[in-house]
């Protein structure tokens, strides 16, 4: 078998690569070590965070000259090659409009979704991410039936947006919420009149269009395919050696090789040996397929890595089932997180790799408080409101319940003078609106998942009415950012800077363009996918003889 291009990996960073290579005059081949394509991205939210683009200036964001430039300096300083980020926003409406071009995938924006930090310069509180529109899975044609499932479903069938999850959190709270449930069930209630089922959204939706995509292109996927090792002829990559139906074989690839196969979450051995610990695979979301291969392969051909200690942090809920990663729970009032000693170390409504750099900062273990307003309230966890905490749960110990905070300080084992004090300090910031030692609620971001109906703060509401519960929370993750380093063409690096040739890297396969930080919802898909097509044009340039 040979190709142009070879791309591992089959998340939205490989086949948005391959879908570009296509689109450039070259032959493309993804091989997928899973017997399903889409990665974590077939998992997630499917939100693409990416200034300027087309998505946006359609629905009236105006973004002012040079804000996104501004903000991720801010944001990255020195922890970032400036040519990396300047790549991101220079490419990645460009791509984005091939994408739109060449596959089904329609786009829509979030409104009110704000940068993670918008009130940092070039921030926007009303936000720049965008996120796919539901689509029927019979519009696609082909391969559907592939697809690697979602992290969580949602109940009855439903398809639920990321817009939609806002404000069902508050369909109990706010004639918004109770709007917009209607408005899902009536969508469903469509969907099935007229035999759209099943309908995809989020991660679904941008996975299968991708690949709906490269059905039209011609380019094939082969799942079942694990890579084995790189090809290499005269210090260049010429290829991949993998397993497959047919047993070893060497796949030659004229232009280049993409790894885009995700970072390493599901191998704890390596999570031990770069992680703070404790760091466990049970605790992410990240696609099954996800144990390190890509970077370890390259290793051996003397690529440099970056954060490997890092990864897309976030709080989470480890049930039996699987970890849940909290979005609103911890933001919606009529809660907080405590530490070992009973004490509160951070805004619970902060990002979510933030609040896990605080979990790491010695305040592990961590629990989240609230009592049974706060549950008479609000979903958590995919339970509706006013629905108990099922029994396995309390079995299992991740949920605690007393009739007092004295009596769940015990037995979360932490001092109850302690918890005591806290939960009614807290309760006085609930009274005043204002949070004297974390400030929850004062940034846009905060109040996104926020109770506009609680006042004077969203965010903030007292926890007096019993019973009361504690909810074990872990640093689990939506996958890996520390991983191969990069150049602003997605070239794989040697420590001495140099590029390898023929070898490239994009996804969580790479060292994230974010450091240590976040930008936005959808600020891991949309930098792979911008790196990906960067890959791919760099090899079609190659084939070119342009370098």
């Amino acid at each position: 078998m040979e190709v142009d291009l070879v791309v591992v990996g089959s998340g939205a960073a490989g086949l948005t690569a391959a879908l570009t290579a296509a689109r450039n005059g070259l032959t493309a081949l993804v091989v997928e070590k899973s017997a399903r394509y889409g990665g974590s991205t077939a998992r997630s939210g499917g939100a693409i965070w990416l200034p300027g683009n087309s998505v946006l200036r359609a629905a009236g964001v105006a973004e002012p000259e040079g804000s996104a430039a501004a903000y991720l300096a801010h944001l990255l300083g020195d922890t970032v090659p400036e040519a990396r980020w300047r790549a991101l926003l220079a490419h990645g409406p460009d791509m984005l409009d091939l994408v739109l071009a060449t596959t089904p995938l329609r786009l829509t924006w979030v409104p009110g979704y704000s940068d993670y930090y918008p009130e940092a310069p070039g921030g926007m509180p009303g936000g720049r991410t965008v996120e796919p529109r539901p689509v029927s899975a019979n519009s696609l044609g082909g391969e559907v039936e592939d697809l690697a499932p979602p992290y969580l479903s949602a109940q009855f069938g439903l398809t639920v947006t990321a817009e939609d999850y806002r404000w069902l959190n508050l369909v109990l709270r706010h004639p918004r919420g109770l709007l917009r449930a209607a408005r899902v069930g009536a969508r469903k209630l469509r969907d099935v009149l007229l035999r759209r089922e099943p309908v995809l959204a989020m991660g679904q939706a941008l996975a299968a269009c991708l690949r709906s995509g490269l059905v039209q292109a011609g380019v094939p996927v082969w799942l079942n395919t694990p890579l084995r090792s790189l090809v290499v002829e005269e210090d260049r990559v010429t290829g991949i050696k993998v397993d497959g139906e047919q047993g070893e074989q060497i796949i030659t690839a004229r232009c280049g090789v993409l790894l885009a196969c995700g970072g390493f979450e599901r191998n704890d051995e390596l999570r031990k040996a770069h992680h703070r610990q404790p760091s466990h695979a049970e605790w992410t979301v990240g696609a099954e397929g996800n144990t390190g291969e890509g970077i370890e392969v390259a290793l051996g051909l003397g690529a440099a890595v970056e954060l490997m200690d890092e990864a897309w942090w976030g709080p989470s809920i480890p049930l039996s089932g699987g970890p849940y990663f909290c979005l609103a729970e911890r933001t919606l009032p009529g809660c907080l997180l405590v530490n070992g000693s009973g004490r509160r170390f951070v805004n619970e409504a902060a990002p979510y790799v933030d609040a896990v750099h605080a979990m790491y900062a010695d305040n592990l273990p961590t629990w989240l408080i609230c009592d049974q307003r706060y549950r008479n309230r609000y979903l958590f966890a995919g339970l509706p409101p006013r629905q108990p905490f099922p029994g396995r749960w309390l079995k299992l110990g991740v949920v605690r319940k007393a009739d007092s905070v004295e009596a769940l300080a015990a037995q979360i084992e932490v001092p109850a003078e302690a918890l005591k004090s806290t939960v009614d300090r807290f309760n006085g910031f609930a009274r005043s609106g204002k949070d004297e030692d974390f400030r929850r609620g004062e940034s846009a971001y905060d109040r996104y998942y926020g109770d506009p109906r609680q006042r004077p703060n969203p965010c903030l509401g007292p926890v007096d009415k019993g019973p009361f519960f504690a909810i074990r929370v872990v640093p689990g993750d939506l996958g890996t950012k520390g991983g191969l380093r990069t150049d602003e063409h997605a070239r794989v690096l040697r420590a001495d800077g140099s590029a390898i040739p023929g070898l490239y890297a994009a996804g969580n396969a790479s060292a994230a363009v974010m450091g240590r930080t976040y930008a936005g919802a959808g600020a891991t898909i949309g930098p792979a996918m911008t790196f990906g097509y960067l890959a791919a044009l760099d090899a079609a340039r190659t084939k070119a003889g342009g370098s």
